[in-house]
């Protein structure tokens, strides 16, 4: 089973949501179980340069099935993971990606990017609280 293109609008319309409650505009994308682009939103005058960040913490997020942040404590200096985000072609390592789940089942992923870590975590988890 992987996220489909419906529960991504879903969640994406979540996200929006809280991006615009807390008054920063954000790139939101979600990947499928393959980490896959299944949708992307640019919300007006959101960061270009946060893009591809958005897309690599939901590739991130998936590809090692834990939220981004957790792979950015494992991956300082002296860390077992330190130097990882140099792998699969750049990964993101701090907070904004998180883990999509249907029960107990990773069915992708969803990464913010626009603002601070700590929003774009927030705004990340707000859509993935949708699914």
């Amino acid at each position: 089973m992987s996220v489909t293109l419906e529960q991504a609008e879903k969640l994406s319309e979540a996200a929006k949501a809280k991006a615009k409650e807390i008054g920063v505009a954000m790139n939101i994308a979600i990947v499928d179980e393959g980490a896959n682009l299944v949708s992307f939103h640019r919300m007006d005058n959101a960061w270009l340069g946060s893009v591809d960040i958005s897309i690599k913490k939901a590739k991130t997020a998936r590809f090692f099935d834990m939220n981004s942040g957790e792979i950015g404590k494992l991956s300082q200096p002296g860390g077992p993971l330190y130097n990882i985000e140099h792998s699969n072609g750049g990964l993101i390592s701090f907070p904004g990606g998180v883990v999509l789940k249907e029960g107990d089942k990773i069915v992708g992923a969803i990464g913010v990017s626009g603002g601070s870590v700590e929003q774009d975590h927030e705004v990340a988890s707000a859509g993935a609280s949708a699914l």
